[in-house]
């Protein structure tokens, strides 16, 4: 049940208790600070709003935060260099299945891409990004198991200049939040690709898990602090995930959600639509 509908039932045939509907949002992943925020504005409009109204008010709410937004493509840089998408995430996520869903959607639309697999601390990240990159006919730069993630990224952005590709995406290795030394890594790896492009790496992307709920912000909030997001990639909207991290992140981080994940096959990713999930999702 979405969240919107379990607005309806909860308050189907009473009044609205307003310490109850926090408690709904914040089951749906708001997040406390938001869902407070919601709440009051909801009794400031109208204390006595049916289940009805009060759903469809605090779907307009959300929507407003969502910003009416919908990604495609990152912008492909004007001084005939390659985009740079560096990606980040703590494991578990399916970060790296996600780069390898993201480049084949950027093939699909004719573009070239180079991948760079600079999780160097995981021998299984390499070979499944490995995989991956001869399954989808996209060049992998790499190199062996704990060698230099800074090292790749800078060879394969050197390749992805020299070869005209429109596109270069870095897999850095999964990492808790609050593991510094490791964070100060993802820094190190944002200074050396800036060194061929002073603007590089252009996007930077946290990959959550729809399912972990509040764990998503607190993992964004972390990331953000480190490499100054700007787009997640949200995944396992399909399972028990119900996508409430997604406003929460927005609202408080300003990090908008660019792509979403939807199962496991490689057609199973598409560009966020702020409307399509404000009205279907949640």
């Amino acid at each position: 049940m979405g969240l919107f509908q379990s607005i309806i039932q909860k308050f189907k045939g009473q009044s609205i208790d307003w310490d109850e509907l926090e408690e709904t949002l914040v089951a749906g992943d708001l997040g406390i600070r938001l869902a407070m925020e919601i709440s009051d504005s909801l009794k400031s409009r109208n204390p006595s709003v049916s289940p009805e109204d009060l759903a469809s008010v605090c779907r307009e709410e959300i929507a407003q935060i969502m910003d009416g937004k919908s990604w495609s493509a990152p912008t492909i840089q004007k001084s005939g260099k390659p985009t740079v998408i560096l990606i980040a995430g703590v494991n578990g996520v399916g970060k790296t299945t996600s780069i390898a869903k993201l480049a084949a959607f950027l093939k699909r639309q004719g573009k070239s891409v180079i991948l760079a697999a600079a999780d160097t601390f995981r021998a299984a990240a390499i070979e499944q990004l490995t995989i991956w990159s001869e399954r989808i006919d996209v060049p992998l730069v790499k190199t062996r198991y704990e060698g230099d993630p800074s090292a790749v990224c800078y060879e394969a952005h050197q390749q992805a200049i020299a070869s005209g590709a429109d596109y270069l995406i870095c897999d850095t290795a999964g990492r808790l939040h609050t593991r510094h030394n490791l964070m100060e890594e993802l820094k190190k790896i944002r200074r050396t690709l800036g060194k061929q492009d002073e603007t590089a790496p252009h996007e930077r992307w946290i990959v959550v898990d729809a399912s972990t709920g509040s764990n998503a912000l607190a993992q964004a909030r972390q990331f953000h602090a480190s490499l100054d997001l700007t787009g997640a990639i949200v995944t396992k909207l399909d399972g028990s995930g119900k996508g409430g991290s997604l406003v929460a992140i927005q609202h408080e981080l300003g990090i908008p959600a660019r792509f979403i994940g939807t199962g496991e096959k490689i057609d199973d990713f598409r560009p966020f639509d702020s409307a399509e999930f404000v009205n279907t999702i949640l």
